[in-house]
């Protein structure tokens, strides 16, 4: 019986030093102030419920009787309002992607200025280069064929 574990034991720490209390003033007084509160508002929900029960007894006939014209109706408001929406998410989505197209070329007029002036550069420079290099292949071309006379 040695081996045998010792069960766990929990410790509940309190206040130290003082005894517990039963609740505070303001939870009772929460507890008290919300009571009828939430009695109230079930009793409503009851209503609610037993209001919508006596409708659906009342309606259920008329609803069977003239579902053939409610039922297509139904199905035309459910797509009319599907398409409305698609519309607008669609147009709105258009709009968006003008909207980023107008911003970068935009973005593309501003800059391109800086771009054309170090393009331009960048031609003179290779044409002074090219240039260079042409009248030295020229030059050596002349002094091989002075060298072969």
């Amino acid at each position: 019986m040695a081996d045998r574990k010792q069960p766990h034991q929990v410790q509940v720490h309190g206040l130290r030093g003082q005894q517990q209390q039963g609740p505070s003033a303001s939870k009772v007084l929460t507890v008290l102030t919300m009571l009828p509160v939430g009695g109230g508002l079930l009793a409503l929900a009851g209503i609610t419920l037993v209001g919508t029960l006596i409708g659906l007894t009342v309606t259920t006939p008329l609803f069977i009787l003239f579902s053939p014209v409610l039922v297509p109706a139904a199905l035309l408001i459910g797509f009319a309002v599907t398409s409305f929406s698609a519309s607008g998410a669609l147009g709105l989505t258009g709009f968006r992607s003008l909207s980023l197209v107008a911003s970068y070329v935009q973005e593309a007029t501003r800059t391109m200025p800086e771009s054309l002036d170090q393009a331009k550069r960048r031609v003179q420079d290779m044409a002074g280069y090219v240039g260079q290099r042409t009248k030295e292949v020229g030059q050596e071309i002349q002094r091989k064929a002075h060298e072969g006379k």
